[in-house]
């Protein structure tokens, strides 16, 4: 059984140069070192309208890479999976599925519970191949994991978890335990059949706390 967080944020390639995400400061060597101190066989990055983050890691490294990007959809943000070309953001929910799917990729509906950033039409919520019903960093975390857990029930998809992490530190609070070949399209095909459990608990205060502080720093250098 393999164990995957998706839905994580590479930052820049040093301290000081440019973030894939904006708001990420998680290095390369972080991905590898804390996902492996987490005992995680791999892990989607998935930074914000970009896949340039995804591909810097593949490759490089024995764990298990899922090539991805988060989109901001007109309703909601969504997780493209196993994709290696940008998708065009601020489309429609369907109209970004769509785009996904011809990209070769699969769409799982990001925190879809979350007061901030969560979907606000659940129940035009269209197709997707997987809710993301664990994440991390989502907040209230209870309240976002029980309306999204409660969305995979009524919508009858696959439940996935991934840590939303931005700082190193915070990858792997959050993981999907699923049983397939390490490989990204096998571990793709799982996800699609719901042969996945999610698994996860909110980040602690004081890691929150500490990636805030170090954003800041980078934002004023």
């Amino acid at each position: 059984m393999d164990r995957i967080t998706l839905s994580e944020n590479l930052g820049s390639k040093d301290r000081s140069s440019r973030s894939h995400s904006s708001d990420g400061i998680t290095t390369p060597r972080d991905v590898v070192a804390y996902s492996k101190r987490r005992g995680l066989d791999g892990v989607a990055i998935t930074d914000h309208d970009t896949v340039d983050g995804a591909l810097r890691l593949l490759g490089k490294t024995d764990l298990i890479i899922i090539p991805g990007t988060e989109i901001v959809a007109l309703g909601g943000h969504i997780l493209a999976l196993n994709v290696t070309k940008p998708i065009t953001p601020n489309l429609k929910l369907s109209e970004t599925i769509r785009t996904i799917r011809e990209a070769g990729g699969i769409a799982v509906a990001a925190h879809p519970g979350a007061l901030i950033k969560g979907f606000r039409s659940k129940s035009a919520t269209p197709d997707f191949d997987a809710i993301e019903v664990i994440n991390s960093t989502a907040s209230p975390f209870s309240l976002s994991t029980h309306l999204s857990k409660k969305l995979a029930v009524r919508l009858n998809l696959p439940q996935v978890a991934g840590s939303d992490a931005h700082y190193g530190p915070e990858i792997g609070f959050a993981y999907t335990l699923l049983d397939a070949a390490p490989e990204v399209d096998e571990i793709v095909r799982s996800i699609k059949s719901g042969a996945v459990t999610p698994f996860g608990r909110p980040i602690p205060w004081r890691l929150r706390l500490m990636r805030t502080s170090l954003n800041l720093k980078k934002k004023f250098k």
